[in-house]
């Protein structure tokens, strides 16, 4: 405390003490009066006197001042110098043993904040230094931060709110994202070298971060941030996943297997993604029941077959592409149909032993009111297969004259069991070359067909190989994916490149496999393959962005964290996959390519110009 200025008021009456005596002060520039107890030698004293340990401070009154007395004398004139004398024979005992207590506490308070002023070796370190003055600051944000409040806890949630309230409010402000309050991340892998500065980043931007471990030990705490959320889980078991997702709005998966045993390639790498998506989309699902279906991730359902009556509607038609005599001679014949069974599935099944011959399953589409397919971004189907491929056909004109109609198609594949397929409107193409590009507005009828070309042979589960021209699709639902500006989940992944060759392509098998069931499950994606990690700073060499799996060369974890963290919020990154690394120099004659170079600059954002150009569902 820094008293500028002291003024000492007192009101004396004819006791030999006064109990109306003040001490003025300044604290923050407002002035403070505070009650002392001093001892008056006479009653009509010209001066008074403090007494202290040692000495005697004489102070005289001011002129003018009115001096009380018993018979109401005038006040008196006399000017008098500040002088210091011993103190007087009369003076109150119990006014000294006061004051001599009072400055007793003020000296010990004076040792106090002489001791907490001075500094240790260990403070003069700059590491040293800057964590205790981290350590100070936080001690007076969450003291301001509890004043005026009705009642003050010290609970642990609380002390974390209060940290993430410093990133967002206090001197970090300036790295915050716009929108980055009100969305909360989780980071799988949040103790691996990508994941720790992916967190700390994210805190220094003004998210709320959730991190998913397998175990909550003392030392997995210490790595982490305090305000940190720690959710205990598996990737690998889809039923500790539910209170990781809960709350969240997006996702960054930077685990990894910690070896390359396929055990752990398949838990972590592969089904670890498909897990967690699928988890992540029952709690989308779940909360736009909630909003009465009104929420920016609601699917448009199309067909849903939960009864017989869900598959009227449905024609199954047959055809071939070659109408020759010659065909004829091939003509084994064809056989399907559509039929909801006593075990609650529409099973569309059957052969085609015909040259060219093809099966259709067709139905005008009937959507809600005010519901158009532009709306959305592309369908996804439920479907239980047996590894059959099949092609999925739109067409697309005005309903007043379908002569004027145009046909579009993508293939997509299953496997043996129930999965997801995810097919964007991108990915379909006209059957005519020469026809424009499909215009989701337009679309009024929905095909499924199979045929017996370019199938392969799929082993049953009895390890008996099946006729590939014979098939079997059970269909769940068709849903319409709605369309966002903006990713939902990002995966690092990898190039390959680095890795033990007797392993690499074992790893890549896994990781491909959860690649591509991001991109069934709907959501919005963004698939990150760095190169060879390295431990270095980063933002100090350009990188270079590509599709097509041809880098070789490294990049540091720091690069490919900020490249997460930009992802979350750019459009350019929503749905694509692409490999990135440091700028490199191709050797001569073999610039097959154009690469997309960028040096990471915090005043831009070079993700947007490096993305822009890039394919999106590759």
């Amino acid at each position: 405390m820094t008293v500028a200025k002291a003024v000492i008021s007192s009101s004396l009456s004819n006791s030999s003490t006064s109990s109306n005596t003040y001490i003025m002060y300044q604290w923050g520039g407002q002035r403070c009066w505070r009650p002392i107890s001093l001892p008056v030698p006479k009653p009509n004293s010209q001066n008074l006197t403090i007494t202290t340990r040692n000495r005697s401070l004489l102070i005289p009154r001011a002129s003018g001042a009115p001096s009380e007395s018993n018979n109401g004398g005038s006040s008196s004139k006399t000017k008098t110098k500040n002088k210091i004398i011993d103190p007087p024979p009369s003076a109150s005992s119990s006014g000294n043993d006061k004051i001599d207590t009072s400055n007793k506490i003020q000296e010990e308070q004076e040792q106090e904040q002489k001791q907490q002023r001075r500094l240790d070796l260990v403070d003069v370190n700059p590491v040293g230094l800057g964590r205790r003055s981290r350590q100070l600051f936080d001690e007076v944000w969450r003291k301001f931060s509890g004043l005026g409040q009705i009642s003050r806890t010290s609970r642990a949630d609380e002390r974390d709110a209060l940290d993430a309230l410093l990133i967002r409010e206090g001197p970090m402000c300036e790295f915050v994202i716009p929108g980055a309050q009100n969305t909360t991340v989780l980071v799988v892998g949040a103790t691996s070298s990508i994941g720790r500065i992916v967190v700390r980043k994210l805190m220094l931007r003004g998210y709320t971060v959730k991190a998913l471990v397998r175990k909550a030990d003392q030392e997995v705490v210490d790595m982490l941030p305090r305000s940190v959320e720690i959710v205990t889980g598996d990737v690998g078991d889809p039923a500790t996943l539910s209170d990781a997702v809960q709350g969240c709005n997006k996702i960054i998966y930077c685990a990894t297997a910690r070896s390359t045993i396929s055990g752990d390639l398949y838990r972590v790498d592969n089904r670890g993604v498909y897990n967690l998506t699928k988890s992540f989309q029952d709690y989308n699902n779940k909360m736009a029941q909630l909003r009465a279906g009104k929420s920016s991730k609601s699917k448009l359902t199309i067909t849903k077959f939960k009864s017989p009556e869900s598959v009227d509607g449905w024609e199954v038609r047959q055809g071939t592409y070659f109408q020759d005599v010659v065909s004829s001679k091939y003509d084994g014949g064809m056989d399907a149909k559509f039929e909801f069974t006593f075990t609650g599935d529409a099973v569309f099944s059957g052969y085609v032993f015909t040259r060219g011959g093809y099966v259709d399953l067709s139905k005008k589409l009937s959507l809600p009111l005010g519901r158009t397919l532009d709306r959305y971004e592309g369908l996804v189907l439920s479907v239980g297969g047996n590894g059959r491929s099949y092609i999925l056909i739109l067409e697309a004109g005005p309903l007043a004259d379908t002569s004027q109609s145009k046909l579009y198609f993508s293939r997509f594949s299953t496997k043996a069991g129930f999965c997801r397929v995810r097919v964007p409107f991108s990915s379909f193409r006209p059957v005519k070359p020469d026809d424009p590009p499909l215009d989701p507005f337009l679309v009024h009828t929905l095909t499924i067909r199979f045929e017996p070309r370019r199938q392969k042979a799929v082993e049953s589960r009895t390890g008996v190989k099946e006729d590939p021209r014979s098939f079997k699709l059970i269909l769940e639902y068709v849903k319409a994916l709605p369309t966002g500006q903006e990713t939902d989940f990002i995966l690092v992944s990898c190039t390959g490149s680095g890795i033990e060759p007797t392993r690499r392509e074992q790893v890549l098998k896994a990781k491909r496999a959860g690649e591509e069931s991001l991109r069934k499950s709907g959501l919005g994606y963004t698939i990150i393959r760095p190169g060879p990690l390295k431990e270095e700073p980063g933002g100090q060499r350009a990188l270079i962005f590509d599709q097509g799996n041809r880098i070789s060369q490294g990049i540091s974890c720091a690069d490919v964290a900020d490249i997460c963290v930009k992802a979350l919020h750019d459009s350019t990154a929503r749905n694509k996959s692409f490999d990135v690394c440091y700028e490199y120099i191709a050797d001569q004659g073999k610039e097959l390519y154009e690469l997309v170079a960028h040096l990471p600059d915090k005043a831009n954002n070079y993700l947007t110009p490096a993305l822009s150009i890039l394919e999106k569902n590759t």
